[in-house]
């Protein structure tokens, strides 16, 4: 079977020079390799034809058969490496906390530690007729979260 880590490293010594970055790689039991790569401007099809070309000359068909997929994250996929938390700072996510509390705001800020994400409530004050929408700004650490992505909207 092919070496993750082996992959992992050929695809992080390709990009070093670029903007693009690497998200995740997989190696599957029947040796199914996929590779999900991203760019803060987005990957177009010749990058991943590129990485894939240059993959296919470093690993050895002879030695070991194997299947490759080079893709770009997806626009609605999970978050999977800080960069991409960065990336959308600004963005309406969707965030999945494990204890199965689904939140909607923007994505305030990201570090190695968890991201934040302002959120907007209803609240009435006392003496107040009516509810007045109030933002918050809510910290939560990567243990809690589940997922977070990037939500799509068509208006």
């Amino acid at each position: 079977m092919i070496d993750k880590d082996v992959v992992k490293q050929l695809v992080e010594d390709k990009l070093a020079s670029s903007d693009t970055y690497l998200v995740a790689v997989d190696v599957h039991p029947d040796n199914l390799i996929t590779v999900e790569i991203d760019n803060d401007e987005g990957v177009d099809i010749d990058t991943c034809a590129e990485l894939s070309r240059y993959l296919e000359t470093q690993l050895d068909r002879d030695k070991e058969d194997y299947e490759l997929e080079v893709g770009s994250a997806g626009i609605t996929a999970p978050f999977k490496v800080l960069r991409q938390y960065l990336k959308n700072k600004g963005n309406e996510v969707e965030m999945l906390l494990k204890s199965g509390v689904k939140l909607t705001g923007i994505l305030d800020d990201a570090d190695e530690q968890g991201a934040t994400i302002l959120l907007e409530k209803q609240v009435k004050a006392e003496g107040a007729k009516r509810k007045t929408t109030v933002q918050e700004k809510v910290f939560y650490p990567y243990e809690e979260i589940k997922y977070t992505k990037y939500l799509l909207r068509f208006k």
